[in-house]
């Protein structure tokens, strides 16, 4: 396991934001944000991805119990196909920046991109959440949040085998909606690109 760094800038309360789901063909993308302490350890923090959904389900424990603040928020579908996925990835982030019960004064953002967050500052990193724990913890949350959703939305439509494909464009998932045509939870403009529209990102109303 790589040693992740505990901070960006020294003396500075950070908030690692991440995001899952932006990918899927279906339901909410999610996003989460957390501040951890400068003396958290934990050996098997890593990109949720490289975990087993076991150390992703202990570790969220883990995190919501011993970060300072941590916050998790979605965008649902119906936002996804009004807004376009990239913009609803920024709602979801600062939905769950705004939801922290401590502010933060430094965002450390997974990836290249990010609209800027009011009054608060943040640093874009590519694959982040390999290499700061703050991101990492974020990476989690929004994984395991989501896929909690994702397991109980199963239920109701069995048929997509969304408990194994997670909504995602496998070969699989790709065949039941043929077979069966689009659920309520399909994102119906994902294979398009819509123009992009200006968005006040504080008093947006879901």
């Amino acid at each position: 396991m790589p040693i992740l760094s505990s901070f960006y800038k020294p003396n500075t309360i950070e908030a690692g934001v991440d995001e899952a789901g932006r990918g899927s063909l279906i339901g909410p993308v999610f996003a989460a944000a957390v501040i951890l302490p400068t003396d958290f350890k934990n050996k098997f923090l890593n990109d949720s991805k490289k975990l087993s959904e076991k150390k992703r389900d202990e570790l969220r424990i883990v995190i919501e119990k011993e970060a300072i603040a941590w916050s998790v928020a979605k965008i649902n579908e119906d936002i996804i196909d009004k807004v376009n996925i990239l913009n609803a990835t920024y709602l979801a982030m600062h939905e769950a920046v705004r939801n922290l019960t401590t502010k933060p004064e430094l965002l450390l953002i997974d990836g290249n991109r990010f609209k800027p967050y009011p009054k608060i500052q943040h640093v874009c990193h590519v694959k982040g959440d390999g290499k700061f724990m703050s991101i990492a913890a974020a990476s989690i949350l929004a994984k395991t949040h989501r896929d909690e959703f994702i397991k109980k939305i199963h239920f109701e439509f069995p048929q997509y085998n969304w408990d194994q494909n997670k909504g995602y464009g496998t070969a699989n998932h790709k065949e039941m909606y043929e077979k069966f045509g689009p659920s309520v939870y399909q994102r119906k403009t994902f294979k398009y690109k819509p123009k992009q529209i200006e968005i006040d990102f504080m008093n947006f109303e879901f």
